[in-house]
């Protein structure tokens, strides 16, 4: 039988047992992931690749989202969680670059390190740094590629774009019509450019079901497409579905992203091109910089180009590409 000294020991040893893992917890350091939603592979993926990153450097990933591609309450309202829960490292891929700044600025005047993945903030100074594809080069491989592989024949262009005034979306728009070979903006302008041969626009907001009515649009409108720049692998997916309905075999369709079923599309000939970002290495960086910042206070700056390849079953002249084999085993940047 146990007297009462043994007894108050052994239910102050069986509370620290209790207690332990929550305090442990507590100790770890917590890492914010904002993405732009929670569905799109590319995200899912950067999530996933962020939660292995903090796992390795012992600290605790908190994740959100907004609902679907340009919710910036989504954005906000999981910043302002993060905040409250003692994130010390936010990373967020923004939806509106400019109204998400105000938040980000209350976090940073808390000490928050804010770090942009994938899409800049505008400014981009608003946040700390940025680690992203360089997405007017990514729009650039991809308007060349669609040159050269609709060869002689006059160009009639339909762009599924993302929605107006997304930095991202007019640097791909754009770079594409560079490579193309007709008049675009700058890289720095957040505007589309346009051309006599773009004879259709219309936004997808990155969403498949978006991008197939976008595309069926522009084929009521011009029935002669036979180019189409998607601003990604979910939307030009409703553009293949919509193409095909038409009965349309002949088109050169390119996009960014270089996900994995992105490039099983580009394999299958569904896709021509797309231009290969890397997610995860965008996750892995942020997570080790916070981490850098956390244990020494040291923070990362600027912009760091995380690089992108152009995927392609067939190779053109001129114009450097990767095989399907090359891009499944890079999809996402996953190792």
């Amino acid at each position: 039988m146990l007297n009462s000294s043994t007894s108050v020991m052994t239910r102050l040893a069986f509370v620290l047992v209790c207690l332990f893992p929550a305090l442990a917890s507590a100790q770890q350091p917590v890492i914010g992931l904002i993405t732009k939603t929670s569905t799109n592979p590319f995200f899912v993926n950067m999530r996933e690749g962020a939660e292995r990153a903090a796992k390795s450097h012992g600290a605790r990933l908190m994740w959100g989202a907004g609902k679907n591609d340009g919710d910036n309450a989504g954005q906000v309202s999981a910043l302002e969680n993060m905040i409250a829960a003692g994130a010390k490292v936010i990373l967020i891929t923004p939806n509106d670059s400019k109204a998400i700044v105000p938040t980000i600025a209350k976090a940073r005047a808390r000490g928050i390190l804010v770090i942009a993945l994938d899409s800049p903030t505008d400014p981009v100074s608003a946040a700390d740094a940025l680690y992203a594809t360089d997405n007017y080069r990514a729009g650039t491989l991809i308007g060349q590629y669609a040159r050269a592989a609709l060869g002689a024949k006059p160009a009639r262009i339909a762009t599924i774009d993302l929605f107006p005034g997304h930095p991202v979306g007019a640097q791909r728009h754009n770079g594409f019509l560079k490579g193309f070979g007709l008049s675009a903006p700058a890289a720095s302008v957040n505007t589309l450019g346009t051309a006599a041969e773009v004879v259709c626009m219309a936004d997808s907001y990155g969403d498949q079901t978006r991008g197939q009515t976008a595309m069926e649009n522009c084929l009521q409108k011009r029935p002669d497409i036979n180019v189409v720049y998607a601003i990604n692998e979910p939307s030009a997916a409703g553009a293949f579905r919509a193409l095909t309905a038409r009965g349309k075999k002949d088109v050169v369709l390119v996009t960014v992203d270089g996900g994995c079923q992105g490039v099983r599309d580009v394999q299958s000939g569904a896709i021509s091109a797309t231009a290969q970002q890397y997610p995860v290495k965008m996750a892995e960086l942020g997570v080790a910089a916070g981490m850098e910042f956390i244990r020494s206070g040291k923070k990362p700056s600027g912009y760091t180009d995380t690089g992108v390849s152009l995927i392609a079953a067939k190779a053109v002249g001129g114009v450097e590409s990767k095989d399907v084999k090359s891009g499944l085993e890079h999809c996402f940047g996953r190792k």
